[in-house]
C-alpha cells in the first residue's frame, strides 16, 4: 500500500494548486486559466483501454486518414507497463516517434480495481456533530431478496469508525448557519486524527450541499496540519442532498484517490519523457473524457472508465454506418460488458457500482457478467452440470491454447476445438494458439460428462452465452425493450465470435462486427470529447416554481461547467451543452434523470419535461400517474467539440467475396463438422456478400458467421450479419 510518504512526495508540488482552488471558493481572485494544450487538428490521436486480458491502442492520423492497431499483454501488477509497451508497438508498426503524438486519451480500470481488491488508502472523515456512524447505519439495504439478511456479510466501510471525528457545526436547511464551527475543538481532533496514519481525507457535513462554508474552512484547516494529505469535500464532489449517499461517494473518492493520482502522475511523467508536450486525457465513466488533472482530483468519476470506453466507440461506429438503436456487447478475456443505445445516446444512470460500493456519480449503464475468452469451464463434484465462469484464467497463465502454461479449459479453448478460431489464427498479430493443447483442457470437461471433446466444447459455449443474453436482457427487457427493435453490436477481442449467436438468440438483428472490434475501446478513447458537469439540488413542486427560475438556474450551472473545459482549452464555441433534470411524483422516493437540450427547454419548459418525465415513467414501469411533479436535482453537462476523424475508404465491389478467401478449414455446429472458408478482413470491400459458415480473420479478433447466414460489408467496412433468408441479406 502506498505510504504517508510516497503521498507527499506525490502530493507537495500540487498543494499551491489546491490552497489556490480553495482561495477561489471563497471569493478570492482566480488564477490565470492554464494555457490550451497541444491539440492541432491533423495531429495524431492515439486510445489506449486497459483490460484484464489485453492492452488495446488505436492510432488516428486525422490528416491522412490512416488507422493503426496494436494489442500487447496486460501488466496487472502495473498496468502503465503495458501501456508503455503497446505504446512502443504501434509507433514501431506506424513508423513514427512517440514524440509525433498530441493527444493520449485512455480508459483505466485502475479506480475499478483498487475498490475491488482492497487495495486503497486509509481513509479520515470529518462528520457533521451527532452523524459520525452515517456510513455504518447506511440505508439499511440487504441485497439478495428476503433470505438475503441470513447469509450477507456486510462490508466493513471505507471509511473506518476510529478514523471519523465529529465537527461541532450545524447548517440548516436552507444554508443558514445555526451552529458556528468550533475550530479550536477540531484543530485538536484533526491532529489526533493525523497521527493515525491516515493518507486521505474526506470533509462530509450535513446539508453542506446547500452552503459548504464550513466544509472550506475545515479543508483549510486540515490541509496546514497535514500537509501532502489529499482532501475531498463532499460539496465539491458531489453537491446534491442525501448525506449518506453524498458521504459514501467523497469517501470513495478519497479512497482510490491516492492510487490514481499516482498512477496518473507517473504515466502522466513517463509519456512526457517519450513524447514531448503531449496531452494525457483519462476516459470518464459517463463516457467523457477528463483531463489529467480532473482525474486526479475526482477519480470517483471513473470507477466505469474501462467499459465505457467501448459504449463510445460503438456509438461513433453506429453513427456513420446508420444505426440508431442498438445492443452493445463487448466480450473481452475476463468478462463482458452490455449496454443500450437508443436515438444514438447511451443510456445513463446516475450510480455507479463497484462490487458492493454504489456512489452517485453519472455512468453508462452498463451491466456486466463474469464471461469472457478466459472463463474457465468446469463439473461441480456434487452437481456433474456443466458452468462456465466467472473464476477466469485472465492474462497469466491465461487459456490452454495460448502456450503459457494453462491447464484449465476456457471459452477460448472451447472456440479453438471447434474451429471458430483457427490453429493458425495469430491474436494480437503475433501470439500462437494450440489446438492440440486446448482439446487437452477441454477434454477434463468431456470425460466428466461422458461426451465427445466437440459436444463438450459447444456446451461451453451455449452456456456461455446464455449467461451474456442474460446481460442483454437487464439492459433491455428488463428495462421495457424489445431487443428485437435494436442491432446487436459485437466486438472486444471475444466478441466477434459469439455476436452471431446472441443475436439469433434474442433475435436482434443485424449482428455488426464493427472494423478493429478487438480495439474498438480504444477507438472510443481516442473519439469521445472532453466532459464537465456541474450540478445542485433543487427540490420544488413544478406549480411552485418557474421556467424563468429554473431556467436561470440551468444557464448559470452550465456557465459554470462550461468556465472548467474552458481553463482546459475548449474555447465556447466548441461546446455543446446539455441539461439534466431529477424529477419524480411528488410524495416519490424514488427519480428519473431526464435529457434536455436547453433549445427545448427554452421552447417546451416544464410542460415538456413532465410530459417525458410520464412518457418515461411509463416505459419502464408501465404506467404514469396524474399527480404533482416535484423536482429533485438540476444539472448542465457540458462537452467539448466531437474529434471528426475520416477512415480508410473501402471502395465499392460486387457481393463476390472469393478475392478476400486465404484458405479453407472446417468448423462443428449444431452436432456436425462443416466445410468453412476462411477470409482476410483487410481484402474485403464494401458490397462483398460472405455466405456462412464463414470465418474472417483480423489482427485484433476473429469473427464467426455461422451457418444459415450471410455477412455483408456496409459502406463504413463492418460486417453485417443477416440470417440468410432475411430480405437484407440478399
Amino acid at each position: 500500500m502506498t505510504t504517508t510518504e510516497d503521498l507527499i512526495r506525490t502530493y507537495e508540488s500540487r498543494l499551491a494548486e489546491i490552497e489556490a482552488r480553495l482561495a477561489r471558493v471563497e471569493g478570492a481572485q482566480a488564477p490565470a486559466p492554464r494555457a490550451a494544450r497541444r491539440r492541432g487538428t491533423g495531429d495524431l490521436r492515439l486510445g489506449v483501454d486497459v483490460g484484464g486480458t489485453f492492452t488495446d491502442l488505436l492510432l488516428l492520423d486525422e490528416g491522412k486518414g490512416r488507422i493503426f492497431t496494436a494489442k500487447v499483454p496486460s501488466t496487472p501488477k502495473d498496468s502503465s507497463i503495458g501501456v508503455l509497451n503497446g505504446i512502443e508497438k504501434i509507433c514501431r508498426e506506424a513508423g513514427i516517434r512517440p514524440s509525433e503524438i498530441a493527444e493520449v486519451m485512455h480508459g483505466t480500470t485502475v479506480a475499478t480495481n483498487t475498490v475491488l481488491t482492497g487495495s486503497g488508502a486509509r481513509v479520515g472523515l470529518v462528520t457533521t456533530k451527532g452523524y459520525r456512524d452515517t456510513l455504518q447505519i447506511a440505508r439499511s439495504y440487504v441485497p439478495g431478496g428476503l433470505g438475503g439478511w441470513v447469509i450477507w456479510n456486510k462490508s466493513l466501510p471505507l471509511a473506518r469508525l476510529e478514523d471519523t471525528i465529529e465537527a461541532d457545526e450545524r447548517i440548516d436547511a436552507k444554508g443558514h448557519v445555526l451552529v458556528p464551527l468550533d475550530e479550536k475543538k477540531l484543530r485538536k481532533d484533526l491532529e489526533k486524527l493525523a497521527e493515525t496514519g491516515i493518507e486521505a481525507l474526506t470533509v462530509s457535513l450535513f446539508n453542506a450541499y446547500v452552503s459548504d462554508i464550513h466544509e472550506r474552512r475545515i479543508a483549510e484547516i486540515a490541509a496546514q496540519i497535514m500537509p501532502g494529505i489529499p482532501i475531498s469535500t463532499s460539496a465539491g464532489t458531489m453537491p446534491e442532498m442525501y448525506e449518506y449517499e453524498r458521504t459514501e461517494t467523497t469517501v470513495v473518492n478519497s479512497y482510490v484517490r491516492p492510487v490514481v493520482a499516482n498512477y496518473v502522475s507517473n504515466l502522466q511523467t513517463e509519456l512526457k519523457d517519450q513524447m514531448g508536450d503531449v496531452m494525457l486525457q483519462i476516459l470518464r465513466s459517463d463516457g467523457g473524457l477528463s483531463s489529467a488533472q480532473a482525474a486526479m482530483d475526482h477519480p470517483v468519476n471513473l470507477l466505469m472508465s474501462g467499459p465505457a470506453g467501448g459504449v463510445s466507440g460503438a456509438k461513433w461506429i453506429a453513427k456513420n454506418a446508420g444505426f440508431d438503436h442498438l445492443l452493445t456487447f463487448d466480450m473481452g478475456g475476463t468478462s463482458t460488458d452490455v449496454a443500450l443505445i437508443e436515438g444514438g445516446e447511451a443510456r445513463t444512470r446516475r450510480e455507479t457500482r463497484v462490487g458492493d460500493v454504489t456512489v452517485r456519480a453519472p455512468s453508462i449503464d452498463v451491466r456486466t457478467v463474469g464471461a469472457g475468452g478466459g472463463s474457465i469451464a468446469y463439473t461441480p463434484e456434487l452437481t456433474k452440470a456443466l458452468r462456465v465462469g466467472p473464476q477466469s484464467a485472465g492474462a497469466d497463465p491465461g487459456p490452454a491454447a495460448y502456450k503459457k502454461g494453462g491447464e484449465e479449459p476456457t471459452v477460448t479453448d472451447a472456440n479453438v476445438v471447434l474451429g471458430y478460431l483457427p490453429a493458425d489464427a495469430k491474436l494480437g498479430g503475433d501470439m500462437d494458439i494450440s489446438r492440440d493443447l486446448a482439446a487437452k483442457a477441454v477434454q477434463k470437461v468431456a470425460d466428466a460428462l461422458d461426451k465427445t471433446v466437440e459436444e463438450a466444447a459447444e456446451g461451453i459455449i451455449a452456456i456461455v452465452n446464455e449467461n451474456m443474453v442474460g446481460a442483454l436482457r437487464l439492459v433491455s427487457v428488463e428495462q421495457g425493450y424489445d431487443p428485437r427493435d435494436f442491432a446487436l453490436i459485437g466486438f472486444g477481442g471475444a466478441g466477434p465470435l459469439h455476436a452471431n449467436a446472441l443475436a439469433r438468440l434474442i433475435g436482434a438483428w443485424p449482428a455488426i462486427v464493427p472494423p478493429g472490434p478487438g480495439v474498438l475501446c480504444a477507438y472510443g478513447d481516442a473519439t469521445t470529447r472532453l466532459r464537465n458537469e456541474a450540478s445542485q439540488t433543487f427540490v420544488k413542486n413544478t406549480s411552485a416554481t418557474s421556467d424563468r427560475e429554473v431556467g436561470k438556474m440551468l444557464e448559470e450551472l452550465a456557465d459554470r461547467a462550461a468556465q472548467d473545459l474552458e481553463d482546459e482549452g475548449v474555447t465556447r464555441s466548441e461546446q455543446e451543452t446539455i441539461y439534466q433534470i431529477d424529477i419524480r411524483y411528488a410524495g416519490q422516493g424514488m427519480k428519473l434523470t431526464l435529457d434536455v437540450t436547453p433549445e427545448d427547454f427554452q421552447r417546451e419548459g416544464l410542460a415538456g419535461v413532465e410530459h417525458r418525465f410520464d412518457r418515461e415513467h411509463e416505459q419502464l414501469f408501465t404506467f404514469a400517474l396524474d399527480a404533482e411533479h416535484e423536482l429533485v436535482g438540476l444539472r448542465a453537462v457540458v462537452q467539448g467539440a466531437e474529434k471528426p476523424f475520416i477512415g480508410r475508404d473501402y471502395g465499392t465491389a460486387g457481393p463476390d467475396a472469393s478475392g478476400a478467401v486465404v484458405h479453407e478449414t472446417k468448423v462443428y455446429e449444431g452436432g456436425q463438422w462443416h466445410a468453412t472458408k476462411i477470409y482476410d478482413r483487410a481484402k474485403l470491400k464494401a458490397g462483398n456478400r460472405i455466405p456462412g459458415p464463414a470465418i474472417v480473420t483480423e489482427m485484433d479478433s476473429t469473427s464467426l458467421i455461422l451457418p444459415g447466414h450471410v455477412g455483408v460489408i456496409d459502406k463504413v467496412g463492418n460486417i453485417l450479419i443477416w440470417p440468410e433468408d432475411h430480405e437484407k441479406a440478399r
